[in-house]
């Protein structure tokens, strides 16, 4: 082991601080000391770096600013919450969540429905377009031409039957034993 050099030439008392320093540091703790100074030198080493110094300081200037504001308190609740509630989730609360969320995917995400709600979509889209067209008559004589055209009538039987059975579902349903 390299010897450290004597320090006469500052005081007397950093002489003796560094003389005790000497003498308390062991073999071991001067290998934990290097080590421990190795890598502090490849931490700043890696801090100087121009992508990571840039990102630090945009990391460091945005903290700043959610401290400001108080968002930052607001991200530390959160993750507190994210934390409590994986917790607080047992294994079958996490089960029964997934299968849900298979369930919905598997009866929502169907073909059939997405072709449904796109032609639902382009259903309305159209009434609205025949709805807005100007100079049609308003008032009871208008709505009185209105009725008699055939297409009103069709879709009037076609609403009355769509909600009558709906009704009937809605029935049947509540009247089901709970599954």
């Amino acid at each position: 082991m390299n010897e450290i050099p004597r320090i006469d030439t500052v005081s007397p008392e950093m002489a003796r601080l560094a003389q005790g320093v000497r003498e308390a540091l062991s073999d071991g703790m001067v290998e934990r000391l290097a080590g421990t100074a190795g890598n502090a030198l490849e931490v700043v080493d890696k801090l100087n770096e121009p992508d990571v110094k840039e990102g630090l300081l945009t990391l460091l200037d945005a903290v700043g600013n959610m401290q400001r504001t108080g968002v930052l308190q607001t991200v530390i609740d959160a993750l507190y919450l994210v934390h409590a509630m994986r917790s607080a989730a047992t294994d079958s609360m996490v089960d029964r969540a997934f299968a849900f969320i298979e369930h919905m995917a598997n009866n929502l995400g169907t073909e059939d429905l997405a072709t449904l709600a796109h032609e639902a979509k382009g259903a309305m889209e159209d009434a609205i377009d025949s709805c807005n067209i100007p100079g049609g008559g308003g008032g009871l004589l208008g709505t009185m031409r209105m009725l008699s055209q055939k297409e009103t009538q069709e879709a009037l039987r076609f609403m009355l039957s769509f909600s009558c059975s709906l009704k009937k579902r809605a029935i049947y349903l509540a009247r089901s034993p709970a599954s």
